[in-house]
């Protein structure tokens, strides 16, 4: 499929298993963070909708606008952060150079948890984007 041109019907209709839709103050700078932090595509960014790809799976950033009629906004802070409680992992990006990148651009975001070894056999970090959403980009340790 080609992100780049594909309507929203054909899209919609397209996707299968499970979905994520991040509600996001800002999805131009959120599709940024994203590609500058961890390596993912941005398809068809917008101010109000952008398709993002990790690898080969596919989400979707919206703005709080495209989800007028829906209730989840209701339910949204005003300030602070939005994802308490989710933690969207990146098992195939290495959590040193995601610091590093997180570090090095303008993105507002913060390292709440710095690279670390786990013992469920992981090194991985936590990082914050604008939004309040956890990132823990993470790779697998070498089994002994």
């Amino acid at each position: 499929m080609d992100y780049d041109k594909v309507k929203a019907a054909e899209f919609g209709a397209s996707l299968k298993g499970m979905g994520i839709n991040l509600l996001v103050r800002d999805v131009l700078a959120s599709a940024s963070f994203l590609q500058d932090v961890f390596g993912m595509k941005v398809h068809q960014p917008t101010q109000d909708f952008a398709i993002m790809l990790y690898g080969d799976q596919v989400f979707q950033l919206h703005s709080d606008a495209t989800f007028y009629s829906h209730p989840l906004p209701s339910l949204l802070p005003e300030a602070g952060p939005r994802g308490g409680g989710i933690e969207l992992r990146l098992y195939e990006t290495d959590p040193d150079e995601a610091v590093k990148m997180a570090t090095a651009h303008v993105h507002a975001s913060t390292i709440l948890q710095p690279p670390t070894d786990k013992p469920h056999g992981l090194r991985e970090c936590v990082i914050l984007d604008a939004d309040g959403y956890a990132w823990v980009p993470s790779r697998a340790l070498e089994v002994n």
